[in-house]
């Protein structure tokens, strides 16, 4: 490639599985900081290859035919990358639908899970006055991230990587997983063996480590947010609806 791809981006779970694959797969490519916390998904500009309003997102100035395309969701540009470089995302079709089952669980399953239970033990107790309204929310995500920390144990007693060789489909779970890890400590991860060695294993590839790495000195933690910063970054990531998301593209076009 002479022109990098470029990466629309910020330092969470989605956007790091990106970055590993570019690390991966030797990929160059150009950082582009998208702060959800001060709302530059609602950017026009960003929408244009996002219409989602969430990032990651890609351009890649070589795509198919040799013009440029843009590519949104972060299972859909796995995919495109395989495909793209050949790696990590087989062409025989029965590997291929394993590594697709796990890629597509991941999307729908370990990745919203871990997500709302991040939120409901984070941010929520941040803005929500009574913890009694977090109670039931707190403990159905966290039991859901442990059946789900199950599945994976399961899999991996068998498996040295989800697919059964390395693939696309580790490297969007395993941020989730290492990310949940770090937030609720080695303890959450205790009971499964199987899940703890793979964390491990994945994340001792120096590409992993590398794309891991990105972005870190981007995202602020969420102590240091004085009242007023938190409550427009909880807008911004939580308060979207149509109408918001409308408001906010009109006021970044001006």
């Amino acid at each position: 490639m002479t022109h990098p791809i470029e990466l629309y981006f910020w330092p969470t779970p989605n956007g790091l599985k990106i970055s590993i694959a570019l690390e991966e797969m030797a990929l160059p490519y150009a950082l582009k900081p998208v702060n959800i916390s001060a709302g530059d998904q609602f950017k026009p500009d960003f929408l244009k290859i996002s219409p989602n309003n969430r990032m990651p997102a890609i351009i890649d100035p070589e795509g198919p035919g040799g013009a440029p395309i843009s590519v949104f969701e972060s299972g859909a540009i796995l995919q495109y990358l395989g495909r793209k470089t050949g790696k990590f995302y087989p062409g025989d079709e029965r590997q291929r639908v394993a590594v697709e089952e796990w890629l597509f669980w991941q999307m729908a399953n370990l990745g919203p899970a871990t997500g709302q239970r991040g939120h409901f033990s984070v941010y929520a107790p941040k803005f929500v006055e009574d913890p009694a309204q977090l109670a039931y929310a707190q403990k159905r995500f966290a039991n859901e991230v442990d059946r789900l920390y199950g599945v994976l144990d399961r899999r991996l007693a068998d498996n040295a990587f989800l697919a059964g060789e390395y693939s696309i489909a580790d490297m969007a779970s395993w941020p989730w997983v290492n990310g949940a890890v770090r937030l609720a400590g080695p303890e959450s991860v205790a009971a499964f063996p199987h899940l703890r060695a793979w964390l491990e294993r994945v994340g001792a590839r120096p590409a992993v480590q590398k794309g891991a790495a990105v972005g870190a000195e981007l995202r602020r933690a969420i102590p240091d947010m004085n009242k007023d910063e938190l409550n427009s970054t909880v807008k911004n990531l939580f308060g979207q609806t149509a109408q918001s998301i409308a408001d906010a593209a009109r006021a970044n076009a001006n």
